[in-house]
């Protein structure tokens, strides 16, 4: 029997039109200077204006391919959790999520709304596929969530979508292996395309790329490094994968091991399954971002 479910586990997920189903799969990094940037009004500026001009495709892209859903996967920073409690990986299951107040006021963004309906089947679905996500039912969401929907969507009244936040922890160690997080991105595509609603769900990597913020090295953006990094996220995910994270600390810099989030988003996209692979909509690299390497791709099932 366990055997049996699972081969069952590791089939690709028998769609009907009536299921939901992941159409992309978007990578950004989620640097705060970026919301002070949009918050502040200093977009144009010389500054800033390469690096917002590069989300501009992307805008106009999301418009033609609206989802329903956003599965965003994110690392909360020291918002929701602190030393006290730290979950490996958290799900968000309320109706609603508050911008939160990191020290100077919460984001002049509006309120995330949920998907519960959908984020409880994901749980239910993973869980059962043998990881053990903590269930969160009430998040505020800080910049690693809100930056990320400010450089797909512009500054509206309203997020023209929902979200189901995923938190992933990448601050204390120890953290999840890209692995881990490729076979989790994985587990969520069979849990998604489960589901008995005729949904159209993006999934999110955020965080990165390389930058470190703190000891002798702060400031370190390692170039080459990250476009290799996309090349590889790109091509072939599974061996990017098995990258240590001693090669993230090293050539991107300690808050670097960010980008495990991103091989979440990854593993969710229909040719790990053994479908077709993905399109490349849009990519797009920039240095610097308040010390940062800000990365950016559209891969579409």
């Amino acid at each position: 029997m366990e055997n049996a479910q699972n081969a069952s586990q590791a089939q690709p997920a028998r769609g009907t039109a009536n299921q939901a189903r992941i159409t992309a799969s978007v990578y950004s990094s989620h640097v705060p200077a970026i919301g002070a940037a949009i918050d502040l009004g200093k977009t144009g500026e010389p500054y800033w204006q390469p690096l917002f001009a590069g989300f501009e495709p992307t805008k106009q892209w999301m418009r033609e391919n609206l989802p329903d859903v956003v599965f965003l996967v994110y690392n909360d920073h020291a918002t929701n959790f602190d030393l006290s409690v730290i979950p490996t990986f958290a799900i968000g299951t309320a109706a609603e999520f508050e911008p939160a107040d990191e020290g100077y006021g919460p984001r002049p963004v509006p309120k995330v709304m949920g998907h519960p309906e959908l984020a409880s089947h994901i749980a239910q679905s993973v869980i059962q596929q043998d990881f053990d996500l903590t269930i969160v039912n009430e998040l505020k969401v800080d910049h690693g969530l809100t930056v990320p929907m400010n450089l797909m969507f512009g500054s509206p009244a309203q997020w023209p979508c929902r979200v189901i936040p995923l938190h992933v922890n990448v601050v204390q160690y120890p953290v999840p292996s890209g692995r881990r997080c490729f076979a989790l991105g994985q587990a969520i595509r069979r849990a998604i395309e489960s589901f008995d609603e005729p949904l159209k769900v993006q999934i999110w990597g955020t965080g990165g790329m390389s930058h470190q913020l703190q000891g002798p090295r702060a400031g370190l953006i390692n170039r080459e490094w990250d476009n290799r990094f996309l090349d590889r996220l790109i091509a072939d995910p599974a061996d990017l994968a098995e990258m240590p994270h001693i090669e993230y600390v090293r050539e991107a810099g300690s808050e670097g091991i960010e980008l495990v989030m991103w091989l979440i988003a990854r593993g969710a996209m229909a040719d790990v399954a053994g479908g077709p692979a993905p399109r490349l909509a849009h990519r797009f690299f920039h240095v610097p971002a308040s010390n940062t390497a800000v990365g950016h791709l559209i891969l579409e099932n």
